[in-house]
């Protein structure tokens, strides 16, 4: 014989009771990717690809070219004189950081959830996550990629990322331009037709006159792709150092 729970005079049987709540729940659980054409949040899940087939790789010139390489105040020139290759962190497997680690050649994946936007970089297996609930950031929060949070606006993703550490390769991988703990990274994702797009600006008073940014593209990955791990070894990658000629004895 079923168990039996009165409700209200009536009686309902404990297995369609819970099937009852069972279904009250569903409906209340906010669903995660049911984002219609008219929400405002545009749709940015998926693995995109931002090796060739999506724009040209990094370099010296590149994203950073001449019509919007950064304004460098004394500070980071000096820092930019005195730098040279075998200083960069990355040979310890240190991960790039806002706003280079944006432009590497490499696959990332977006996840929209209610609450957070989570992107995972191929690049140095970083995660970051980007706070949509209006959290705010504590001392605790300086980190390599800093604390980010963002909102929907106009059919795109707003973000703005501070509480960096100091990192002296923190604006690029090629120039030499460091960043501090005032460096303010904003971002701003949209689609276009299939593609992914961002503008990415960066300010920092300790080294930069005025913002810089560029403005790039992600395609969608090959179908079946998934994120390969991105395994760096220090005493491998510090190796290769000893064959770059150094500028100081």
């Amino acid at each position: 014989m079923k168990p039996v729970v009165k409700t209200g005079g009536s009686t309902l049987s404990r297995y369609s009771l819970l099937a009852v709540l069972g279904l009250a729940a569903t409906y209340a659980i906010p669903q995660l990717n049911a984002q219609s054409p008219d929400s405002g949040i545009p749709d940015l899940d998926g693995v995109w690809d931002g090796g060739g087939r999506a724009r040209p790789v990094n370099g010296v010139n590149m994203p950073w070219t001449s019509e919007n390489f950064p304004v460098l105040n004394e500070r980071a020139q000096a820092y930019q004189q005195a730098f040279e290759e075998i200083m960069a962190p990355k040979y310890d497997c240190q991960p790039a950081s806002s706003p280079a680690i944006q432009y590497d050649p490499y696959h990332f994946e977006v996840t929209q959830w209610p609450d957070r936007v989570l992107f995972r970089y191929e690049k140095d297996d970083q995660l970051r996550t980007v706070w949509l609930d209006g959290r705010q950031p504590t001392s605790l929060d300086y980190s390599i990629q800093g604390f980010s949070s963002g909102h929907y606006e106009a059919d795109a993703l707003v973000i703005t990322t501070t509480h960096f550490v100091f990192d002296i390769t923190g604006f690029d991988d090629y120039n030499g331009i460091p960043s501090s703990s005032q460096k303010i990274v904003t971002e701003r994702y949209w689609r276009d037709g299939d593609d992914l797009r961002a503008t990415v600006t960066v300010e920092d008073p300790m080294f930069l006159r005025e913002p810089a940014s560029y403005t790039t593209r992600w395609v969608p990955a090959r179908n079946g792709y998934k994120l390969a791990a991105y395994d760096c070894d220090p005493e491998a990658a510090r190796a290769s150092v000893r064959f770059y000629p150094s500028k100081y004895k």
